[in-house]
């Protein structure tokens, strides 16, 4: 069984709970995980001028999807920072581009689950996973999400991403705050919660 951990993130955030989700993934006995990013759309000049060039370099390392392989996996998880409380363009524009796999009902049947990201804390982070779903379905994925057995969500004690939806991080308005421990955990669950049922599908 494979999963592919498909994500885009601008200053980090998205990138650590990628990792996250990988490492819950591989939990899942005979699963191969990998870790991809979608191609990036913004100029460089762009980038420069919001800060991101340094950030993503932690991260510029990790391999660069294409549409053509999305057929290889058995589940994708997506990692969708969110803008305007929907998913960001570079998601949007990589999804655009899979028209030629939806004619031919090329992923139907695979697993399928979102992880986001926002500024603040009503941001949009079930908007955004909601539309994410939304794409997938369209495509025939089965759908999964971050269930009640992880409690995590229901921590009041912090402030703290979660849902039903999907795991979710908050970044504060200037990508100061990182995912914390609790986030983190809710994105591991969700990685291997998603690994397992494909592989019960798989079988």
């Amino acid at each position: 069984m494979k999963t592919l951990v498909l994500f885009y993130s601008t200053y980090g955030h998205i990138w650590k709970m990628a990792e996250a989700v990988a490492e819950g993934a591989r939990q899942v006995g005979g699963n191969e995980v990998v870790i991809k990013r979608v191609p990036e759309t913004l100029p460089q000049a762009i980038l420069d001028q919001i800060g991101a060039t340094e950030a993503q370099k932690a991260f510029a390392h990790v391999p660069v999807a294409t549409i053509e392989e999305l057929t290889d996996y058995d589940a994708i998880i997506l990692g969708v920072p969110t803008r305007y409380g929907n998913m960001c363009g570079q998601i949007q524009s990589f999804w655009d581009g899979t028209g030629g796999l939806w004619a031919k009902g090329a992923l139907i049947g695979k697993v399928g689950g979102v992880f986001a990201s926002t500024a603040t804390q009503h941001g949009g982070q079930e908007t955004t996973i909601r539309a994410a779903h939304t794409l997938m379905l369209h495509h025939g994925f089965v759908i999964v999400g971050l269930p009640y057995a992880w409690q995590g969500q229901m921590n009041i004690a912090e402030i703290t991403g979660g849902s039903p939806y999907g795991a979710s991080t908050i970044t504060g308005g200037q990508g100061e705050r990182m995912p914390s421990e609790n986030e983190l955990e809710g994105a591991r669950f969700q990685g291997r919660h998603t690994a397992e049922i494909a592989s019960k599908l798989a079988r």
